[in-house]
């Protein structure tokens, strides 16, 4: 697996896809670019999700989320982003992404965004991970 970004995003067999459980994971380094200014901005990027039949490895995440760090994104656009493509990679049941945004100029900023395979028929389809 490389040690540089990447927006490819693995995946492997969860071993028990009869049961219900839900998996958090939390990323306190996520970095990206502010579209307007160029600054970056910095984030904690929360993740809980109830799998189907695959898991997100966890190394190609990190490498994932750190692909953002070079690119301008508004803080609605990344987190939507970021849920799209993880749901097009894991497939869950559910999954529920939250940016949570460090101040800059005096303004937090935290997105929470969800899927449900249930109301899914609701939503447009996720796009495909950029290569």
């Amino acid at each position: 697996m490389p040690t540089r970004p990447s927006k490819q995003i693995e995946t492997f067999r969860n071993k028990h896809p009869y049961r219900d459980y839900t998996v958090n994971i939390a990323a306190p380094e996520f970095t990206c670019l502010c579209p307007m200014t160029g600054q970056p901005d910095f984030a904690t990027i929360h993740v809980s999700y109830v799998p189907d039949e695959l898991c997100v490895e966890l190394k190609s995440l990190k490498l994932y989320l750190w692909s953002f760090r070079e690119e301008g994104h508004f803080h609605e656009d990344v987190t939507n982003r970021i849920l799209n493509d993880l749901v097009s990679a894991v497939r869950p049941r559910r999954m529920t992404v939250r940016g949570e945004f460090n101040v800059r100029g005096g303004i937090t900023t935290h997105v929470e965004v969800h899927y449900d395979r249930e109301t899914a028929n609701r939503m447009p389809e996720p796009e495909p991970a950029l290569s």
